[in-house]
């Protein structure tokens, strides 16, 4: 965690390695995650090719990357309440179905967009 003194360069190399340590569990620990990357490697370079202008080519990737920031999200709130809440509970479960919408949600926009770009 952060030192309450640390500020400047040294708060954000911190921040830098704490980031790069979040996208390592979440490549260690959550296959949906693995599996979006996998399609944003060639979804990414395919955006930047079919996309007319800067906008476009945007939107296309945007709209993609859009995918594995909902799950990231979606992997924190699992991983908080797996671990505060070991026996089943409504709000535990309503909390995991609300993070996984958001993950289908960003997952409806990609096709929207794309198919909007690109038709």
């Amino acid at each position: 965690m952060f030192k309450p003194g640390d500020r400047g360069t040294k708060r954000l190399l911190n921040a830098m390695q704490y980031s790069w340590r979040g996208f390592g569990a979440a490549w260690t620990h959550e296959e949906g995650f693995r599996q979006e990357v996998v399609l944003c490697i060639f979804l990414l370079p395919l955006g930047l090719w079919l996309g007319d202008s800067g906008t476009e080519r945007a939107l296309l990737l945007f709209s993609v990357l859009l995918i594995p920031l909902a799950e990231l999200f979606n992997s924190a709130v699992e991983a908080v309440v797996d671990r505060f809440g070991g026996q089943s509970h409504a709000l535990s479960g309503r909390a995991k179905d609300i993070g996984s919408a958001a993950v289908l949600l960003s997952i409806v926009i990609a096709v929207i967009v794309w198919g909007l770009v690109l038709l």
